[in-house]
């Protein structure tokens, strides 16, 4: 990124001013994102330890992590938590300790902010999985077709129909677009500021922005921040707030990251005042901060959430799946920008289309790519799981600032490991 001093020519005809926003873990739609997934997390230990010790239910289901089904939906507002889905799992969870255990690692631990983990009400109205939904993924449109096929991944439909979409880019280190990984910095950031005394007066609910301009598709300067966090009553925002946030969360992150930064507009709490948040102060639901979840915007989205669902639910691993292949695209050098579509059929183990875009950014046709993809990756919900390792408890950490961008060991889509096996596909097609 070039500096703030004229280099970004903001009166090219091809420049412009893109946006995106991140939100931390106390914001009331993360708050339910945490609590879906820790109950997620909760029925995969739980059941994979059954499934260690032999347990077989009255009925004579034998314990499976395979076999368990999570979608898991969660609403909070000022003193209560409601917790709704469906499940199937031979697991018994004490699922309102997992809800207070949540609650309590994000900070409302305070009985003044009406919301609060000891005395929160939880309504559970939870239930047991369709039986028309999991005779499709237990055994695939395939199987039920009498394809006959020794292939295990053959046997796994995907647990709902839809798009799913993957986007990778070169404009940052972690191979995402710019507004977004900066945001989520931020909202990481001002989380460690409050959990770690630095800014004790902080309270656990806050938004970040930030807006990168664009020449030629490539970004130049960071414009504009706006950070929106709840705070204390007794704080000044003017004279103590940005002043602190300027210090210890904007600048740190961007010298981290060597982004040039001349104190370009800040914005902090531009109502003047927050400290009714959380909770106490909006509803949350699961689900409402997918664009946060994925790209800021800057990629397509297929519309469907991720927080609560096992990884049979192809809105979750294929999406995933989709980033893993575009990110690997780019990271091989065959493109710049990559989106990647992949639909699905409800109890379908086949995928029934997959699409790569590269904005005229490849440097080899993008009908080779594809045709690259399509022999690297197996991209059917039961390959997917198996690839990335989508059985194991990490759901929960996937629950805030960001599904994408952060190369986290538990976070196997970030590995560019197949970048070199799409190189030499591209080359055997030219």
């Amino acid at each position: 990124m070039s500096d703030s001093t004229g280099a970004n020519n903001s009166n090219s005809p091809n420049s412009y001013v893109f946006t995106s926003e991140s939100v931390t873990e106390g914001h009331p739609d993360k708050v339910c994102d945490q609590i879906s997934d820790a109950i997620l997390d909760a029925i995969l230990i739980r059941e994979s330890e059954l499934a260690e010790a032999d347990y077989v239910s009255p009925d004579g289901e034998r314990a499976d992590v395979k076999r368990a089904r999570v979608a898991c939906e969660t609403l909070v507002t000022e003193g209560l938590v409601v917790l709704a889905g469906e499940i199937r799992t031979q697991a018994y969870v004490d699922i309102e300790r997992v809800v207070r255990d949540v609650i309590e690692g994000i900070g409302y631990n305070d009985p003044t902010t009406g919301f609060h983990s000891n005395s929160v009400g939880i309504i559970n109205t939870i239930h047991g999985q369709s039986g028309d939904i999991a005779q499709g993924v237990d055994e695939s449109f395939e199987v039920q077709h009498n394809i006959e096929t020794t292939d295990p991944y053959e046997l796994i439909g995907a647990g709902d129909q839809g798009m799913m979409f993957g986007y990778a880019c070169n404009e940052t280190p972690t191979l995402m677009p710019m507004p977004i990984f900066l945001a989520h910095r931020l909202a990481e950031r001002l989380t460690k500021v409050r959990k770690d005394g630095t800014l004790p007066y902080l309270r656990p609910d806050g938004k970040t922005q930030v807006s990168v301009r664009y020449v030629d598709e490539r970004p130049v300067s960071v414009e504009k921040i706006l950070i929106s966090t709840q705070h204390t009553a007794d704080i000044d925002v003017e004279k103590q707030l940005k002043p602190d946030l300027i210090k210890h969360v904007i600048t740190p992150v961007f010298e981290q990251w060597k982004i040039p930064w001349n104190r370009e507009e800040v914005y902090v709490n531009p109502t003047g005042r927050f400290v009714i948040g959380g909770p106490a102060g909006d509803t949350g639901i699961t689900g409402r901060k997918i664009i946060v979840d994925t790209y800021g915007g800057k990629g397509r989205h297929g519309g469907g959430s991720f927080s609560g669902k096992d990884a049979t639910k192809v809105d979750r691993s294929a999406t995933y799946a989709a980033r893993w292949v575009a990110k690997n695209i780019v990271a091989a050098g065959l493109a710049k920008r990559c989106e990647v579509q992949v639909a699905y059929g409800i109890g379908m183990a086949e995928p029934l289309s997959l699409m790569v875009d590269t904005f005229n950014t490849s440097n080899v046709d993008e009908t080779h790519i594809a045709q690259a993809v399509q022999e690297v990756f197996d991209l059917r919900p039961g390959a997917i799981i198996d690839a990335l390792d989508l059985r194991r408890p990490i759901f929960q950490l996937t629950a805030a600032y960001g599904l994408f961008g952060r190369e986290l060991n538990e976070f196997t889509w970030e590995n560019p490991t197949r970048a070199e096996a799409l190189q030499q596909a591209i080359k055997r097609l030219i």
